[in-house]
């Protein structure tokens, strides 16, 4: 662990945390199967599942940039938030390849990357959820759209689509922020863009704009948008 210094403001803390490299950011609160098969990523998960702590069996998801390789770009390859995630389920296979479920915990900011070793090792920032009372009311304007991007991609109209009270979406704007972030058919770098957001309110607010987009091209093209939707099926190393 090391610090930052030299700063106007308090001291920041790092931490060391092993990374996981993927096509698509990983959101806290989100389910993330992985199948593991690379030598490196069996020794990671051995060594996490020695921990006696189930929440501390922790590391980092982190995107890459689209046309990076991170072998070959290194810290550039990367954005520069990502996901903690902790392993809850693990099946060890006959020839050593692991099959896990893990829980997207906490997020965190990247501020130095040893690529010297075959696991790719960052020194993190974990990052707070801000949030302000106003952020109340987005999250009703944020549910409600979202029900009607959800109606236009089954099919219906929109615009004939009334607010459900009794939906399923949770009450909590910080909650709602991020399962509208997992949900929505996005490229990675506006899936990127919520995911870093600086709070729930900024969240909430690129959220509205995009679900209002993304609605309204839904039912101008009459067709969906044809990106895979992220957690589906198990993401190998």
């Amino acid at each position: 662990m090391r610090r930052i210094t030299g700063l106007p403001y308090a001291a920041v803390v790092l931490a060391p945390l092993p990374l996981f490299p993927l096509n698509t950011p990983l959101v806290p609160g989100l389910v993330l199967p992985l199948h593991i098969f690379e030598p490196r990523y069996r020794g990671l998960v051995e060594e996490l599942l020695a921990v006696p702590d189930e929440d501390a069996r922790e590391f980092g998801i982190v995107a890459v940039r689209d046309g990076y390789d991170v072998d070959r770009d290194g810290m550039t390859a990367l954005y520069p938030v990502g996901t903690a995630t902790v392993i809850r389920q693990a099946e060890r296979l006959p020839d050593g390849r692991y099959d896990l479920v893990t829980t997207g915990t906490r997020r965190f900011r990247i501020a130095d990357v040893d690529a010297s070793r075959p696991l790719l090792m960052g020194a993190v920032e974990f990052l707070d959820d801000s949030s302000d009372p106003a952020d109340a009311l987005l999250a009703v304007q944020v549910a409600q759209r979202f029900q009607r991007y959800r109606a236009a991609l089954s099919g219906q109209v929109p615009a004939a689509v009334e607010p459900d009270e009794d939906s399923d979406l949770p009450d909590d704007p910080t909650v709602l922020s991020y399962l509208v972030t997992a949900a929505m058919v996005l490229p990675v770098d506006e899936r990127q863009q919520l995911l870093a957001a600086a709070s729930t309110g900024q969240r909430l607010a690129l959220a509205r704009a995009l679900l209002a987009r993304e609605t309204a091209l839904i039912a101008t093209l009459a067709a969906v948008p044809a990106l895979d939707l992220p957690g589906s099926p198990p993401s190998a190393n």
